[in-house]
């Protein structure tokens, strides 16, 4: 991590001292897997927007072991298939040296199979419990966001005291989903509470109402997630379904990625709860960090576009992209990588790496990696919806987050 701050120092050297080397040597080429099309098209904007502002600022610094980043996109159109096969076209078209980026799980497994007989390094920004689960291979790390697993069991405790025991889930019918299902039914179960039903959804479907009447009468929390172009429809029809008698209500801010929380018919959210990976809107005690990294990839204080305020960011997982970035960065200069002949180099430097300071290379807060079950854990924030605004009212420790070793990827030869 050192070796990281230096380097991001050297945006402080005269401009011909940062190029004179990179403009002699090749591009690192960093194969950037996105959602450009499907249910994860809101996502895969925003991460585009962010790790283009993570290379810049990287380029800026004289780049990576005297080398420019250079980006490659491919559009993988949220699908398990396209996925793989964009992974083996960043390897054998367009000469990549590493893959980064995939954000949806059921992508990410259809993935990682195809990047480990490939030989190639798969950074992946996916929240799933697949990685450190031990499901994928030593060539798929998650560096820089936090897994479902990690969250809820931090959620659980402030669930049960706050807000209810009897539990009613709504979340999407996919590996995601799942996750929350499984992990949170065991973290509230530990706390007293109980799950009374789950509702899977397709994360494809676009009207919700038939599904809310299988809610028990007896729920005292709603705990919904949901992903997709949908989700604003999903929010509404929730409130329209309820009308004033609501239960309390926990959400994951994933039901309202890229959607404005004061946008008309969400009123009644007022005074209800939400998982945030990032807090959207600043908070008063804003971080230098938090403010630097808005600048830097285009975002007002409410979490929107500078240029166009009705373009929502996907603050909450976004962010993930540019720590990522920084961790690769920070691995290959710990490793001297110089070509794909030093990928088993990078993951070994990478897998050696455990405190993660908050900094700009972590605007998030500081994070501290397993090398064994190459995941990250991290803070995680609730925030109440108060006044029309996302306000936190509690973070976790890192502590909070942690559990058992499922795995350990540093035993599987490369």
């Amino acid at each position: 991590m050192k070796t990281l701050a230096a380097g991001l120092g050297a945006a402080s050297l005269p401009m011909w001292a940062r190029y004179s080397h990179a403009q002699t040597a090749e591009p690192i080429k960093i194969g950037f897997q996105v959602h450009r099309t499907g249910i994860g098209a809101a996502y895969g904007r925003w991460y585009g927007r962010t790790t283009e502002a993570a290379a810049k600022l990287i380029n800026d610094g004289g780049g990576i072991n005297g080398r420019m980043v250079e980006i490659v996109a491919e559009d993988d159109g949220t699908d398990p298939k396209r996925g793989a096969e964009v992974v083996e076209k960043f390897a054998n078209q367009h000469g990549c040296d590493i893959a980064f980026g995939t954000l949806f799980s059921h992508v990410v497994i259809g993935s990682a199979p195809r990047a480990g007989e490939l030989k190639m390094p798969y950074f992946v920004v996916s929240e799933g419990h697949h990685v450190a689960s031990g499901m994928l291979n030593r060539y798929t790390l998650q560096p820089g966001i936090t897994d479902v697993k990690s969250q809820v069991q931090a959620m659980a405790p402030f669930v049960a005291q706050n807000l209810g025991k009897k539990v009613t889930m709504v979340f999407p019918d996919f590996a995601f989903g799942h996750d929350h299902r499984d992990f949170f039914t065991q973290a509230i179960e530990a706390q007293g509470g109980e799950v009374l039903a789950h509702i899977a959804i397709p994360p494809s479907e676009t009207s919700f109402t038939k599904y809310f009447p299988k809610i028990p009468r007896e729920t005292e929390v709603l705990y919904h997630v949901m992903v997709g172009p949908a989700v604003l429809t999903f929010v509404k029809e929730l409130g329209e379904f309820f009308g004033p008698a609501r239960p309390e209500m926990f959400g994951f801010i994933d039901s309202l990625e890229a959607v404005a929380i004061d946008s008309p018919g969400l009123e009644y959210l007022e005074g209800t709860y939400f998982w945030e990976g990032n807090p959207r809107h600043a908070q008063a005690d804003q971080s230098e960090h938090d403010k630097f990294f808005r600048a830097a990839v285009g975002v007002n204080d409410r979490g929107a576009s500078i240029s166009d305020p009705s373009d929502v960011s996907t603050y909450a997982h976004m962010f993930g992209c540019w720590e990522t970035l920084h961790v690769i960065k920070a691995g290959m200069e710990a490793s001297g990588y110089a070509g794909t002949q030093d990928r088993a180099a990078l993951i070994e430097a990478v897998e050696a790496m455990t405190d993660m300071p908050e900094s700009r290379a972590h605007p998030q807060g500081a994070k501290l990696f397993n090398g064994k079950t190459h995941q990250v854990f991290g803070h995680q924030y609730i925030s109440k919806v108060t006044g029309g605004k996302l306000l936190r009212v509690h973070t976790t420790s890192i502590e909070d987050t942690l559990y058992p070793d499922e795995t350990d990827y540093t035993t599987q030869p490369f």
